[in-house]
């Protein structure tokens, strides 16, 4: 069985928390080692996408797990990049 975390539209700074929070219930309750992320229904990716992003792979570390993204897009791929976390952020084939 596969963890996965779907997100879609776009996402505001100010839902970063809950949508942390709401990751970290789902986490704490599951035996699996990598989560993946589903990015691909994500619209418009920008800083705050990225900045919640990280923020979810934190949540994920913290609790013994890692976060893959599946589905992001090339210009997700370059803002991850070109924040420098593209090691941090690790994308896996579809």
């Amino acid at each position: 069985m596969v963890v996965v975390v779907e997100l879609r539209g776009s996402i505001a700074g100010a839902a970063i928390p809950s949508l942390c929070e709401r990751v970290r219930a789902l986490l704490s309750a599951c035996d699996r080692d990598v989560v993946i992320c589903d990015v691909a229904g994500l619209a418009e990716p920008d800083a705050a996408t990225v900045d919640a992003l990280a923020r979810l792979q934190l949540t994920a570390k913290r609790l013994g797990h890692a976060l893959r993204l599946r589905g992001a897009s090339s210009e997700l791929r370059d803002l991850i990049d070109l924040a420098g976390l593209g090691a941090v952020l690790p994308v896996v084939a579809d």
